[in-house]
């Protein structure tokens, strides 16, 4: 496995990160929740036209969560997800990747929750990739879009949303 702990984290920062954030109609416990209850994650989480099948699931400090992705042409695409942190309700974070031990794609990734005076909540999706050109790699592949699809399917469950923003 890409040892994520003992990645470089100096250096310019920016080359390697991908940020997506949107701004969810709903108080950050509720959004929390849709991100931590695995009965609720499996409805909203992946790209739009995609389905999930999940193998195990057990979000909490050094749980798992092994699923497939199945993408609206039929192709399968096996994930794994460890995570590191859950701090309720304000940021998950989580190593992703193939589900496969060797994936030189795998990156650290960080979800927060902030809570608006308004009752709404800012979602902000932090991804950082071992390297510039693995960045590069998964940008080609869709992971901005796909980002961006997923938190809005985050919204649309939790209680609707409006772009915040996209950085990549």
């Amino acid at each position: 496995m890409t040892d994520i702990e003992d990645m470089d984290w100096s250096g310019d920062l920016l080359e390697r990160e991908i940020v997506i954030a949107r701004v969810v109609d709903a108080d950050r416990e509720t959004v929390f929740r849709a991100w931590t209850d695995p009965e609720q994650i499996v409805r909203w989480f992946g790209p739009e036209g995609f389905t999930l099948e999940t193998d195990e699931i057990d979000i909490r400090p050094d749980g798992m969560w092994r699923f497939t992705m199945v993408a609206p042409d039929g192709t399968r695409f096996g994930n794994r997800m460890t995570f590191r942190r859950v701090e309720a309700p304000k940021l998950i974070v989580v190593d992703h990747g193939a589900d496969a031990d060797d994936d030189p794609d795998r990156f650290r990734m960080l979800v927060t929750f902030d809570e608006q005076a308004n009752g709404k909540t800012v979602v902000t999706l932090r991804q950082m990739h071992p390297t510039p050109e693995r960045r590069v790699i998964v940008i080609g592949f869709g992971a901005v879009e796909y980002g961006a699809q997923t938190l809005d399917k985050l919204a649309a469950h939790a209680g609707g949303a409006r772009p915040a923003g996209v950085v990549a």
